[in-house]
């Protein structure tokens, strides 16, 4: 019996923007859908249950940091991520090579978000090889070594449903011929993935191929075709999309134009509220991005606007006017956190330094972001997104 299938359920006139079912062994995930990190196995700041009680329907866990501890082989003693984490519902994996390449590099996430290089860290990845990658671990300085069939091998024992193969990522400030030469590395590595998944293969599993290529639309068609004619279930997009905002849509929206329509696309990393209107409309069924819920532990609310731009998305209840504002962070939020509390009382909980404000915000934020994707739904399915798109986008 096959239980993954992908069924396009809504178009809109406008874009490529679509709503779509993903059938898993663990549920159904809807889409444009919002996948939450659970880095560790874990969602910083709050349980699985009060995750899937805001209406969250897919996690992801990180390959790189559950392969250093605890290891996959306890994970698989345990029947596999959804039983040793406790989440009840579709999960994906990434490879661990995002990881490894990013504190190799300085930081190729924070050039896609536009934050200062941070190039000056130690560096832990040590050779690239053509058959994987040399590297220390964080936690005691181990060398490690990752190869493409050694992450699938990681990842079959972990159990999410959906794997990603491993590829090389490489910073936005690499010369053109690099950036050729890494992605013809990553089109190998993923073929060797494949090769791998294939060879010791779980009907409970699917895989997704990455498209990368920088910046370079010739360099993305390049990864493009070659993703295109692989027998993967899904697809994402990775790799450095740009130094600001306006090429990142421009090279996501090329991407999606020559991805084929019948897979599921995922677009890595990314999860700005501005970021997935534009995914959405060029085509992107999922988002992932650890954004919610890092801000919520610093005090900061997911809030449309008015009150908060597009710019920022939040709002801080650490600062000093929300002290005596006795209103909910959101009237119109249906979460726990905005039924029962203030804006003071939360503004009150992390100047006193007590853990329950990060409860709280992680509660709200992924109920926030949940609602965000709902609504992005229902604006396709009853095909206002044309004025939902124009409304939001500022």
């Amino acid at each position: 019996m096959n239980n993954f299938s992908y069924n396009v359920t809504a178009r809109s006139g406008h874009g490529r923007a679509h709503c779509a079912i993903i059938e898993t062994p663990h549920g159904c995930i809807e889409t444009p859908n919002f996948i939450f990190c659970a880095t560790h196995g874990a969602i910083k700041g709050a349980t699985m249950d009060q995750i899937k009680a805001t209406g969250a329907q897919f996690v992801l866990g990180n390959t790189y940091h559950l392969w250093l501890q605890p290891g996959p082989d306890v994970v698989e003693r345990h029947g596999g991520l959804q039983r040793f984490t406790g989440w009840q519902g579709p999960m994906l994996t990434d490879s661990g090579g995002f990881q490894i390449f990013s504190l190799g590099y300085g930081g190729v996430v924070d050039e896609i978000k536009g934050k200062k290089d941070q190039s000056a860290r130690p560096h832990s990845l040590l050779k690239i090889t053509e058959d994987g990658a040399f590297f220390r671990s964080y936690i005691d300085g181990t060398l490690c070594f990752l190869s493409p069939e050694r992450s699938v091998q990681i990842q079959q024992k972990l159990g999410a449903d959906f794997i990603l193969p491993l590829d090389e990522c490489t910073p936005f400030h690499m010369k053109k011929e690099e950036t050729a030469a890494s992605m013809q590395r990553s089109h190998r590595w993923e073929a060797r993935s494949l090769q791998q998944f294939f060879t010791t293969y779980n009907a409970q599993q699917r895989m997704y191929g990455i498209v990368q290529g920088g910046v370079y639309e010739d360099l993305r068609r390049e990864s493009i075709d070659f993703v295109n004619s692989q027998p993967f279930f899904a697809q994402a997009i990775g790799g450095s999309l740009g130094g600001s905002k306006q090429q990142m849509y421009d090279v996501v929206d090329f991407t999606m134009r020559y991805l084929v329509q019948d897979r599921p696309t995922h677009l890595l990393g990314i999860g700005g509220l501005r970021d997935i209107l534009e995914g959405v409309q060029s085509g992107v069924d999922t988002f992932d991005c650890v954004h919610p819920t890092r801000i919520a532990r610093h005090g900061c609310a997911l809030i449309a606007k008015p009150e908060a731009e597009f710019a920022k998305e939040h709002i801080n209840l650490k600062n000093k006017i929300y002290r005596e504002d006795f209103s909910p962070i959101d009237p119109e939020c249906d979460c726990y956190t905005c039924r029962n509390f203030t804006r003071s009382y939360l503004h009150h909980l992390f100047k006193a330094k007590e853990s329950t404000g990060g409860l709280l915000l992680t509660i709200h934020n992924a109920r926030f972001m949940v609602r965000w994707m709902e609504s992005i739904r229902r604006a396709i399915r009853e095909d206002r997104w044309a004025t939902f798109y124009k409304q939001h986008r500022g």
